[in-house]
C-alpha cells in the first residue's frame, strides 16, 4: 500500500530543486529589524487597520510601542496582539507578508490556529487527524529560518491541512476517506501536494481533513468519522469529497487546504461552503500514482489543488505546485509561470460562453437565478457573454454512469493493492462500505476491456463538445452544482438528491456539473456566486486546455466586482455547541 498512489518515498523530495528549511535554534531577538523597518511596519499596519476597519471585517488591538524595537525583544513583543478570531480570516498572502515583515511569528500563528481548531472543529468535523506537536516543531523551524535571514518561500509558516484520501505524509494515517479498517493505516510517502507545499511553499500542515469514502460521491460523509457540517448551516453537508478542507477554510480554521478532484471534489465543496476551489489543467500540477503511473488518465483525470478564500491565494499555491516532475508521465514541461500576474489582468474583450445546464442537467431554480445574476459581473468588467449549447446528446444519467464506472476502476486497483498488503477490504471488512459503493463495485467487476474503451469513447464526445465551444470562446461558465446543500444523514451515508425539478438523477454525482471537466482535463474553478436563502451557490469557470491564467484572471475580476468576504460573518457567528446537530451527526469513530 506504500506505493498505492504516491511515488516511492525514497524518491520523495528529489528533483524538486528547492531548499529545505533547516532546523535551527529558535531565535529570541530581531537583530535585523531596524528602526526604519519598524517605522515601515508601523505605517503598513496603520494602513491595513484603516482598510479593514472600513470594511468592518476585523477589530485590531494596538501593537507594541515603537521604542520596543530599540531593544532585544521577542517576536511576540514586536507584532500586534491579535486573537485567533482576528487572524482567522486573513488571507494566506496577508499572513505570509506579516511573517516576512516580522510582525507575526510562525509559532504564534500556528498556536493561534490550533486554539481556533480546538474550539470550533468539534462542532464542524472538518479535521479528522491532528498533529499539533509536529506542526509546532515545524513552526519553530520556520521561525529560526526567519531569524537567520534565510530567503523566504511564498507561504512561509502558513497553516494548512491535507485531505484524508489519496494524500500522504510520512507517519500520518491514511484511512482513504474513512474506511474503518484503515483507521490506523500509514503510508510512508508523500503526495505531490504535501511535498511541494512543504518544501517549495513552506506551509505547516496541522492535520488531515475529512473526505467521503474513496472519494466516490459528491458529499462528505463516511462510517468512520461521520459528516462534515457546513459552516453556513450545521444541519447541511459541506459537499465532497474534499468537504473537510472547504469547511475548514470557510470557518477560518485554515487559510488554505488541499483538495483532490476526480469528478469535482475541489469544486463541489467549494461551491457549498462559499470558498474558491481551483483545479488546474491536467498535467499542470503533478499527480503521483503507483504502481500504475498512468492511472491519473485512465480514469477521469485526477488532480490535486488548493481551496482558499481568495483567488490570489490560489494563484500563489499554483505557483508553488506547478512544474514538471519526472515521476508523472503527464507532467507538463516549459518555463515557470507567475500565475499571480493573471489576477491583476483585465478581462475586457474576453468571450465567455454561458451554459446554464451543460445541455443535460436539471438545475434548481434558486441556483440558476443566483448564477444568472452573477454573470453580469463579467459584462461589467468588459467581457462579452453569450449563452450556448454544447451539443451533448447523451443523457445526464448515462454520462454519470460512465464516470462511476471509470472512477471505480481506479478504486478497484487501489483495493487490490491494499489486499496485497494483507487487508482484504471486500472480505471481512465489506461492511465498511456503503451499499451504493458496493453496487458499483459489482457493476464494474462485470465490465470487459471493450466496455472500458466504449466508455472512453463517450468521454471523448464530451471532450469534443468542450473543444468546439472553446475554439470560439475563451471561457465557459456554468453553475458548479445543480442544487443547494443537502441535509446531513445520521448514519454516515449522506448522499445528494435523487431528483431535481422532477428529473431522476444519480444521488452520488448526477447533480454535479463538474465531472465533465474531469473527462476533458480543462482548467476550472468554482467561485462564490452569491447566497440563496443564506447558503452559498458556486459558479464554475472553465478555460481552454493549459489556459489557467484566463480562469484566474476571470475569477479575480469577478472577485473585485462581487467580493464575498462579508459572507463569512455567517460562519463566524455560527453556534459552536448545537447538541441537536451533534447528536444527528453521530460519533462514528468506534463503529
Amino acid at each position: 500500500m506504500h506505493a498505492l498512489v504516491c511515488a516511492d518515498a525514497q524518491e520523495s523530495g528529489r528533483d524538486i530543486g528547492v531548499p529545505r528549511i533547516p532546523l535551527q535554534r529558535r531565535c529570541t531577538s530581531l537583530d535585523g529589524l531596524s528602526m526604519a523597518a519598524a517605522e515601515n511596519a508601523s505605517r503598513s499596519r496603520k494602513t491595513e487597520q484603516s482598510r479593514m476597519r472600513s470594511h468592518g471585517a476585523f477589530q485590531y488591538l494596538e501593537s507594541c510601542d515603537l521604542e520596543c524595537c530599540e531593544q532585544e525583544v521577542t517576536m511576540s513583543d514586536v507584532r500586534r496582539t491579535l486573537h485567533s478570531d482576528e487572524l482567522a480570516y486573513l488571507s494566506a498572502q496577508e499572513l505570509a507578508a506579516r511573517i516576512r515583515r516580522r510582525e507575526l511569528s510562525p509559532v504564534e500563528v500556528i498556536d493561534d490556529f490550533i486554539r481556533r481548531i480546538e474550539v470550533r472543529n468539534p462542532s464542524l468535523n472538518a479535521l479528522v487527524y491532528l498533529d499539533f506537536d509536529g506542526a509546532r516543531a515545524r513552526a519553530k523551524e520556520a521561525e529560526s529560518a526567519l531569524c537567520a535571514g534565510e530567503p523566504m518561500v511564498p507561504l512561509h509558516g502558513i497553516p494548512s491541512a491535507l485531505k484524508d484520501l489519496f494524500d500522504f505524509k510520512p507517519g500520518w494515517p491514511a484511512s482513504l476517506g474513512g474506511i474503518r479498517a484503515l483507521k490506523h493505516h500509514v503510508v510512508n510517502g508523500y503526495c505531490a501536494f504535501c511535498e511541494r507545499m512543504e518544501q517549495r511553499g513552506g506551509v505547516v500542515f496541522l492535520g488531515k481533513t475529512n473526505s467521503s469514502l474513496m472519494g466516490f460521491r459528491g458529499t462528505c460523509d463516511n462510517y468512520l468519522f461521520g459528516p462534515t457540517r457546513n459552516p453556513f448551516n450545521l444541519s447541511k453537508n459541506a459537499g465532497g469529497s474534499s468537504g473537510g478542507s472547504a469547511a475548514a477554510v470557510a470557518d477560518g480554521l485554515l487559510p488554505i487546504a488541499e483538495g483532490t478532484d476526480a469528478g469535482g471534489s475541489i469544486r463541489i465543496p467549494s461551491a457549498w461552503c462559499g470558498v474558491y476551489g481551483y483545479k488546474a489543467s491536467f498535467g499542470r500540477v503533478p499527480f503521483l500514482v503507483r504502481p500504475n503511473a498512468f492511472g491519473a488518465a485512465d480514469s477521469p483525470f485526477l488532480f490535486e489543488g488548493p481551496i482558499t478564500r481568495t483567488v490570489e491565494d490560489a494563484a500563489v499555491a499554483l505557483n508553488v505546485l506547478a512544474g514538471h516532475d519526472r515521476r508523472d508521465p503527464f507532467s507538463l514541461t516549459g518555463p515557470a509561470v507567475d500565475f499571480t500576474a493573471a489576477t491583476r489582468r483585465s478581462i475586457r474583450g474576453l468571450r465567455i460562453a454561458y451554459s446554464p445546464n451543460l445541455d443535460v442537467f436539471p438545475v434548481d431554480g434558486k441556483v440558476a437565478e443566483t448564477v444568472g445574476r452573477a454573470l453580469m459581473a463579467f459584462e461589467e468588467a468588459g467581457a462579452h457573454v453569450q449563452e450556448v449549447k454544447l451539443g451533448i446528446s447523451r443523457s445526464q444519467r448515462e454520462l454519470s454512469d460512465v464516470w462511476s464506472r471509470l472512477y471505480m476502476l481506479l478504486n478497484l486497483q487501489a483495493i487490490e493493492n491494499i489486499k496485497r498488503d494483507g487487508i482484504d477490504l471486500f472480505g471481512q471488512h465489506r461492511a465498511d462500505f456503503p451499499p451504493e459503493y458496493l453496487d458499483w463495485v459489482d457493476k464494474t467487476n462485470r465490465m470487459s476491456g471493450l466496455d472500458f474503451f466504449r466508455d472512453q469513447a463517450v468521454r471523448s464526445e464530451v471532450y469534443d463538445a468542450f473543444q468546439r465551444v472553446l475554439q470560439e470562446f475563451d471561457l465557459l461558465v456554468t453553475p458548479t452544482l445543480a442544487c443547494p446543500p443537502v441535509d446531513n444523514s445520521s448514519d454516515g451515508n449522506t448522499t445528494g438528491p435523487t431528483s431535481i425539478n422532477g428529473v431522476d438523477i444519480d444521488p452520488l454525482i448526477g447533480w454535479c456539473l463538474t465531472y465533465f471537466v474531469n473527462f476533458t482535463g480543462h482548467p476550472a474553478a468554482s467561485i462564490p456566486a452569491g447566497l440563496s436563502e443564506g447558503l452559498p451557490v458556486g459558479m464554475q469557470i472553465i478555460g481552454r486546455r493549459n489556459a489557467d491564467s484566463d480562469v484566474l484572471a476571470a475569477s479575480a475580476a469577478f472577485e473585485r466586482l462581487r467580493p464575498w468576504q462579508d459572507n463569512y460573518r455567517i460562519c463566524r457567528e455560527r453556534p459552536l455547541h448545537d447538541r441537536q446537530v451533534l447528536v444527528s451527526g453521530g460519533d462514528f469513530s468506534e463503529r
